[in-house]
């Protein structure tokens, strides 16, 4: 990290003149300063912008797909996503009469599906009010399932070059640092300075290229710590870099507190086939197929025994006799740390629950392979199968 007082951003770049004109406050953007800092993030961008497959096309759809697999996701992670989600749906209208089922298959793995539940539904909007064109209009783009005012901004101004802010964690930390922001930037109060921000930056042409240059310089250069300021292009215009207060704008939130939770999935057999149920509505994996689960209380193997028995009874209506423990799975979901011990059955008596809202079934193993699964269901899918 450079001494807040090297104009690092003059070695960098220095045909670009440099300028001390620092915003204390967001009423004090001057002419001047929004003239460089457009003029140094667009040319910055234009030699620094990632090639990604969203990238290659402004067509509204894949510019909206591509901006809700990328929430809370990183870009490489989306990449391999994003290209079979094309291949499969290549139009709004493709998606639109998909079976939900299927679009669930295919972002597995991402987490959040709610996410793709929107998508879903959305696209279906969009083909029966709008005749599978997009709106243009940011206020009619946040009628649609899942569009906040974040996703509406990037479409409009990606997909067709229209004045739109947007606001995302990039963007807020880079926004943040800029003006010396100082306050939690996800309150309301925070997010009122903020969102003006993004207004009083935007040019009035080449808006896809700036909005998307000021999230690739949030991603790439303002990190959220050991932000790398002596490649910045605008690091002489940052009010947190002059004053050396990086580390601490934004103001962190609070740390969370985790909770230890014990499960229990069970894999229940009959005649070649295991049982899976379709997650309801407000579970963890709503639509998705998973094994019977439920939270584990008991310890020791006699009183997990009759707690497995007794709670795969109650949840699917059949009796089944307990095996041995698969294997045990740590992994994490919001603010809680879960610990799943897997284990083995056998189907003795009775007939699967009829239950409103809810679906079981008989599942051959080569069927697993086509049906959504919740994260631990392939997990436990995958060894059973080895």
């Amino acid at each position: 990290m450079l001494h807040p007082t090297t104009p690092s951003s003059q070695r960098t770049y220095s045909s670009l003149p440099p300028t001390r004109t620092l915003p204390p406050t967001l009423t004090s953007l001057t002419p001047q300063w929004k003239q460089s800092f457009r003029r140094r993030l667009l040319t910055w961008y234009a030699k620094h912008a990632r090639d990604l497959p969203w990238r290659k096309s402004s067509n509204p759809y894949r510019v909206w797909v591509s901006e809700v697999m990328l929430q809370q996701t990183q870009v490489e992670t989306v990449k391999a996503y994003f290209q079979r989600f094309m291949k499969a749906f290549p139009t709004v209208k493709k998606l639109a009469v998909a079976d939900e089922q299927e679009v669930l298959r295919l972002w597995e793995g991402l987490g959040y599906y709610r996410r793709a539940r929107g998508l879903h539904a959305a696209a279906q909007q969009i083909v029966d009010e709008h005749g599978g064109r997009f709106p243009r209009d940011v206020a009619t783009l946040q009628t649609l399932p899942g569009i906040g005012r974040y996703t509406a901004g990037a479409i409009v101004s990606i997909a067709f070059d229209e004045r739109a802010p947007i606001l995302e964690a990039n963007t807020i930390r880079l926004f943040a640092r800029l003006i010396g922001y100082r306050e939690a930037p996800t309150k309301s109060a925070g997010q009122k300075v903020l969102w003006q921000t993004a207004e009083e930056v935007l040019p009035r042409k080449k808006i896809a290229n700036f909005n998307q240059a000021l999230m690739e310089l949030g991603s790439l250069v303002c990190k959220p710590s050991n932000p790398l300021c002596e490649e910045c292009p605008v690091a002489s215009l940052c009010v947190a870099n002059e004053t050396g207060a990086q580390e601490s704008i934004p103001l962190s939130t609070k740390k969370v507190n985790f909770t230890d939770v014990n499960e229990a999935a069970v894999v229940v057999y009959k005649k070649g086939k295991v049982l899976l149920r379709q997650c309801g509505e407000n579970e963890r994996w709503a639509g998705l197929w998973d094994f019977p689960r439920f939270a584990l209380d008991s310890e020791g193997p006699l009183f997990v025994h009759d707690e497995l028995v007794a709670k795969v009874q109650e949840q699917t209506g059949v009796t089944i006799k307990p095996g041995g423990l698969l294997k045990t799975i740590k992994h994490g979901v919001t603010r809680y740390r879960i610990t799943l011990d897997c284990y083995e059955a056998n189907y003795t008596s009775g007939k699967l629950k009829r239950t409103v809202g809810k679906t079981l079934r008989w599942c051959a193993m080569k069927e697993l392979r086509d049906l959504p699964l919740s994260s631990t269901g392939r997990k436990i899918a995958k060894f059973i199968a080895s």
